[in-house]
């Protein structure tokens, strides 16, 4: 569904990205795990449009999009849940949540948005019960549900989420997780940005560590968990030090 081929982008004469190469298959959950100021943030701004990329390749169902900008990804059905989520504030949930349907109401889909605006609340029943209040005025965990759920409005066949369990309580964490399997298990395919190593790890199907703007490590989801390196740098575990207790 993805194909990043030696690409690389930055913010002016900084280069973050450094000939990245890495791939999805539909109906996988890819996690990019790494340290920040990796770079992790920056790759998806690339492959959504936010940052050109300078060279290499991005293919997204076999077409070309390293140089489109970011309303024609979303059409093409690559849709990103940024970091920080962005909600509009002093907007209700649900003028948020409908915000997200702009390619549907630009292809005159009306009847498919009032259907898909009953499968989000579905996904997320706390939704419903919130669509008239602010989207300012909810906690941290209703905002990125919010914010994923603004995303999945445009009927994504990629969907990326950036961070989504920061600043977010455990119990909370474990529920956004869920939803994430849960649009897996429903037909999605998911990138998936995390610096939760562990819990990004324990649900995806493969993963990539960034370093320095490069991939240094890849493998299925269950190699890197038990990688001594990966478990050293990201899982706070020193395998050689506890063998020594």
């Amino acid at each position: 569904m993805l194909r990043i081929k030696n690409v690389e982008s930055g913010y002016g004469r900084l280069k973050v990205l450094k000939k990245v190469t890495m791939h999805i298959r539909a109906g996988e959950i890819v996690t990019i795990i790494g340290a920040n100021g990796a770079g992790k943030t920056s790759l998806l701004k690339t492959v959504s449009g936010l940052i050109p990329a300078r060279s290499g390749e991005i293919l997204f169902d076999m077409k070309e999009i390293g140089k489109l900008p970011p309303e024609k990804i979303v059409f093409l059905g690559c849709s990103l849940v940024p970091e920080g989520r962005q909600l509009f504030a002093p907007m209700t949930v649900k003028e948020n949540i409908l915000l997200g349907a702009y390619p549907q109401y630009r292809k005159k889909r009306g009847d498919q948005v009032r259907e898909d605006l009953e499968r989000i609340y579905g996904l997320f029943p706390r939704l419903r019960e919130r669509e008239r209040q602010l989207a300012g005025t909810l906690s941290g965990g209703e905002q990125q549900m919010l914010a994923i759920a603004r995303s999945l409005m445009a009927r994504p066949k990629l969907i990326m989420m950036d961070e989504p369990s920061m600043g977010l309580a455990p119990l909370v964490i474990k529920d956004i997780f869920s939803i994430v399997t849960r649009l897996r298990a429903e037909g999605s395919t998911v990138l998936l940005v995390e610096q939760n190593a562990k819990a990004a790890l324990g649900i995806a199907d493969r993963g990539y560590v960034l370093e320095t703007g490069r991939i240094i490590m890849q493998g299925t989801a269950e190699d890197l968990l038990s990688n001594r390196e990966v478990q050293r740098a990201y899982l706070g575990r020193d395998l050689d030090a506890e063998g020594t207790m």
